[in-house]
């Protein structure tokens, strides 16, 4: 595991934006790692709905860390999980939320500021910090703050906000700061050299492509729920066709394998 933990925060240092396409269970992850992926992080939005739960902080734990364990088993690549808002709003609780997820194989999370005050994901972050250190694990903490996402102030602010919320949370023992929602330009280059963290955004509108991130200054990018939203609209396209028509070739065309999938999960 100290391995894959040294491998994760190495790849925020390389030359090259380190890209995430989220996975939601151990088969996407599998497939992801085999498409090329150098590191996996989940999406807790299409892990909620795969197993019928809403996102936002109501997975039980217990579902979580039987997921990230099943993650862990399939690949041989290091594995973020979103941590969301840390499924608690009591930091003193953060420790026995978190273990179960390092035990699983976790070398990073992600832990978000949602509609909150930045000083309760400071305790947070704090506590989360404290517990990997106590379990022996470097844990790779990468904080989410929401301030694009709730989109209450001005453009101006949005900026200040996000570089006074990424020193705090960095104070607190955050190794990242994620911004999703984050897409301009402007705004990208303004951020980056008033954080002393790597900037993480998320796939979105308007984003500036992969290369022009990287001249900006952003180490991480991450896909976040839409693989999981493009791929269920294909299903239900395809489920609707079927169940209308009963017609088996769209079901044979543009798939993966058999065989291929099989051997993806051998010994």
């Amino acid at each position: 595991m100290k391995y894959l933990v040294t491998t994760f925060r190495k790849l925020h240092d390389e030359p090259n934006l380190l890209i995430l396409a989220n996975v939601w269970d151990a088969g996407s992850a599998r497939v992801f790692e085999d498409a090329g992926a150098k590191a996996v992080a989940t999406t807790s939005a299409g892990m909620a709905w795969a197993l019928g739960y809403q996102d936002g902080n109501v997975l039980p734990i217990d579902k979580l860390a039987a997921i990230v364990a099943s993650i862990t088993k399939v690949i041989n690549i290091p594995l973020s999980v979103d941590f969301e808002g840390g499924y608690t709003d009591n930091p003193k609780e953060i420790a026995k939320k978190l273990k179960p997820i390092i035990d699983a194989g976790a070398v990073g999370i992600n832990i978000e500021d949602g509609e909150g005050k930045p000083e309760l994901l400071v305790g947070k972050i704090e506590q989360a910090r404290k517990t990997a250190d106590s379990a022996g694990v470097k844990l790779f903490i990468n904080a989410r703050t929401d301030v694009y996402l709730n989109n209450s102030e001005s453009p101006e602010r949005q900026i200040q906000e996000t570089i006074a919320r990424a020193a705090l949370y960095g104070d607190a023992g955050a190794d990242g700061i994620f911004v999703p929602g984050l897409c301009e330009a402007g705004a990208i280059k303004a951020i980056v050299p008033e954080v002393k963290m790597p900037l993480n955004v998320m796939a979105w509108p308007g984003l500036p492509a992969a290369n022009q991130l990287s001249k900006l200054g952003v180490r991480r990018l991450s896909s976040g729920q839409m693989i999981t939203q493009v791929l269920w609209k294909n299903a239900a396209d395809l489920a609707k066709n079927f169940l209308e028509t009963g017609d088996s070739r769209p079901l044979t065309e543009n798939s993966m394998g058999y065989s291929k999938l099989q051997g993806l999960f051998g010994k």
